[in-house]
């Protein structure tokens, strides 16, 4: 009997009030790029907030008084990532900061999430785009946006 591979499990909370959200094509959409990365019995978690909430997150662990459009939290990496080794972690994205951003690149509100969820599941697979890997990260991302059948030209926040 064929061993059955594991479905990745996407777990998702909407925690804001400004946009009503698809949580069907946001699970298809994360399941896509984890497939695309090779990470198929990986589980991640998103939360969408609105800016007051990721920027408490911002200033609680990454000492940035601000909102931001998207915050990445590892749990493969770190001092214990043996202890639940099938958990990515989770993206936080800022459904206020994606409007916002959409508006001002050109892009639909849903490129601009699919943008963010990339940019965050690269981010919990140990993509940086700080320093040197900031070409690589760039070429990785783009290339799943065109993947997904995305068109838009995106570039990420500079953290700093």
């Amino acid at each position: 009997m064929p061993q059955r591979r594991k479905a990745m499990k996407v777990l998702i909370q909407d925690r804001q009030n400004l946009v009503r959200l698809d949580q069907k094509i946001i699970r298809r959409l994360a399941r896509t790029i984890l497939g695309e990365l090779n990470q198929l019995d990986k589980e991640i978690g998103i939360v969408f907030v609105d800016d007051q909430q990721i920027r408490e997150l911002n200033q609680r662990y990454l000492k940035r008084d601000r909102p931001t459009n998207v915050i990445s939290f590892p749990m493969a990496q770190g001092e214990f990532p043996e202890i639940n080794p099938q958990l990515l972690g989770d993206v936080v994205i800022s459904v206020e900061t994606a409007v916002r951003e959409a508006e001002e690149s050109g892009l639909s509100f849903e490129e601009e999430v699919a943008f963010l969820l990339i940019h965050g599941i690269l981010h919990l697979t140990g993509y940086d785009h700080t320093g040197g890997g900031r070409p690589r990260m760039a070429v990785v991302q783009e290339a799943l946006f065109n993947k997904l059948g995305l068109t838009g030209e995106k570039e990420a926040e500079d953290p700093l």
